[in-house]
Parts: structure tokens; sequence; C-alpha cells
């Protein structure tokens, strides 16, 4: 199931994250972590997001390994910054979280935050891929690379 997911995502994962090679498992983990917060699924986005962001810690170890382009260790790397960036924003389909919440509390309409809801994250997590893409072609050409 993981690996469909993964094949499924894959042009959007080689859009956000570029530097990331195509086998890497932190693939995997940023799939289920997105995959799970745009069902406001938090409590099932965190697990992966925590392995993403170690396989992504791992990822730039192997970068220091190799003598490649690697951040000094303790630093956050720009995958690491991009994929906390979405976390964040998290665009959400149906808000779990929010309607249990309306409901618990006596809300006559606990859904009714649903189209709100939406456009919010989506606002939202455009800026912050829009960041993320900015920000990588600013980093690109400070360094002397093509954009």
């Amino acid at each position: 199931l993981l690996e469909a997911m993964e094949q499924r995502m894959k042009p959007v994962l080689n859009f956000l994250f570029p530097e990331i090679p195509g086998n890497h498992p932190s693939r995997k983990s940023i799939a289920t972590n997105l995959l799970a917060n745009v069902l406001g699924l938090g409590w099932a986005a965190t697990p992966a997001g925590l392995k993403a962001m170690e396989e992504l810690s791992d990822l730039e170890e192997e970068r220091r390994r190799k003598k490649q382009r690697a951040v000094a260790v303790g630093a956050a790397s720009n995958e690491m910054c991009d994929f906390l960036i979405l976390n964040i924003s998290s665009l959400q389909l149906i808000p779990v979280n929010i309607i249990a919440y309306r409901s618990q509390y006596g809300s006559v309409s606990p859904t009714s935050i649903l189209g709100m809801g939406l456009v919010a994250t989506l606002f939202s997590t455009a800026a912050g891929v829009l960041f993320s893409v900015i920000a990588r072609k600013c980093t690109k050409r400070r360094e002397g690379g093509k954009v």
C-alpha cells in the first residue's frame, strides 16, 4: 500500500523535494504524513512525520560521508525545512478534530466549517509551497548553480 501511495505521489514529491533521491525511504514517510494531514488525521501524521525527519537527517549524514553538499551537524537541511513548512500548513480536506470539537461542544452544524477550512488550508499550503520553491531558487543562485 505504501509503495502504491508513493508511486501515485511521485510527481508531487519530485516537485516538492527534487534533492531527495527517488529510492530514498524518507519519500514513503513524507507521502504518508502528507496524506494523513490531507485527510485530517493529525494523530496518524505525527509518527510518519517524525520518521521522515529521522530519515532526512540520515540522508544529510550520508551526504556528509560522501563529501557532498550537506548542512552542518545539528542544522536542518532544505528538505527538512520544506517538509516542516508543508506539515505545518497542513492542507486538510476533512478537519476531523475540529468537527469533533464542534460536535462535542454542542454546535448545531459541526461540519459547516468544511468549505472555509479547505480554502484556508489550501491558501496556507500554496503559500508554503511557493515560499519553498522561491527559497530553493534563491539558494541555488547564491551557490552559483543553475535555477
